[in-house]
């Protein structure tokens, strides 16, 4: 007998910001993280037993699966160029997880709340296959035991435990330029960003340099819809010329702003008069690395993933 309809709107009334912020981040997509929690309750409703003592369990144990179910189809499909995250906006409060959340809070596991919701550790992410994306999640984020996770994904504990182990390691390079969303770092970020752009702005190719760590790495996401490299640009003068050219390639009046996107300062750009295959809008954001050098910059201009960004 499947739950009644009152109990089944409690459930999504109680569960569904939680299990939305789990979706998104074993994804890395709103529209993806929409489908999961969506598909989730529908299960819910075909599938769940009359009496939980603990729907939330019960209900991660079906997200987490969709969600894996959803990542593994989107890697099989071809997607032209690079492919990033989609950008939400923080401006007004951290993405709700169901839980409560404060300034450099952190749970027993490796990463916290609002650093596991930034491009930077969705970026990383994708290195991970689908299994060991969720594994991480639930033990580092959500600080489930080995054997809640092995109950949740159907594996062993041991099995859990390696899988785990294999999605640390392959973090490693995440782990070497982390940056945890505290209100020094946002301050920082937001400091060399606005630098960045003023540079941009008076094409100062030396100065934009001087801003990048050796290693820099540019990375653009078209969605196969817009102009974008297919490739990452590295290196300081070849991103910086790059970046000097795109703005020089533009015409007419250009809106900036700098929001909160998944919880670090971020330029949303408008442009009044894009040219051919050049986008309407986009979201510029950048890393620091620890001695306070700009690491990557990230530029989303896809409109599907724009989508969950609210205009100016």
């Amino acid at each position: 007998m499947a739950p009644s309809d009152g109990v089944l709107t409690g459930w999504f009334e109680d569960h569904r910001a939680f299990l939305w912020g789990l979706a998104y981040r074993i994804t890395g997509s709103a529209a993806d993280a929409d489908d999961t929690v969506q598909e989730t309750f529908v299960r819910a409703f075909r599938h769940a037993p009359a009496h939980l003592d603990d729907p939330r369990r019960w209900l991660t144990r079906v997200a987490v699966n969709v969600g894996r179910d959803i990542l593994r189809r989107r890697k099989r499909r071809a997607y032209i160029g690079l492919w990033l995250p989609t950008p939400i906006d923080t401006s007004d409060d951290a993405l709700s997880s169901g839980e409560p959340v404060v300034e450099g809070q952190t749970l027993e596991g490796r990463y916290g709340l609002l650093e596991s919701v930034s491009l930077a550790f969705l970026h990383a992410l994708e290195a991970l296959s689908p299994t060991q994306r969720a594994v991480l999640l639930l033990r580092d984020v959500f600080d489930y035991s080995a054997s809640e996770v092995a109950a949740t994904i159907d594996r062993s504990t041991g099995n859990v435990r390696i899988i785990h182990h294999r999605a640390r390691l392959a973090m490693a390079a995440y782990e070497r330029r982390r940056s945890i969303p505290t209100a020094s770092t946002r301050a920082r970020t937001g400091k060399a960003l606005e630098q960045f752009l003023r540079l941009l702005a008076d094409s100062d190719v030396p100065g934009i340099e001087r801003m990048l760590a050796a290693d820099v790495k540019a990375l653009s996401d078209g969605g196969g819809e817009f102009a974008a490299s297919l490739r990452p640009i590295g290196g300081p003068a070849r991103v910086a010329l790059f970046f000097v050219r795109l703005a020089a390639s533009r015409a007419g009046r250009t809106r900036v702003a700098i929001r909160s996107i998944n919880e670090f300062p971020t330029a949303l750009v408008d442009f009044e008069s894009p040219l051919g295959r050049r986008p309407p809008r986009l979201v510029l954001g950048i890393d620091l690395d620890r001695p306070g050098l700009i690491a990557c910059v990230r530029v989303i201009a896809s409109s599907s993933k724009l989508a969950a960004v609210r205009s100016h």
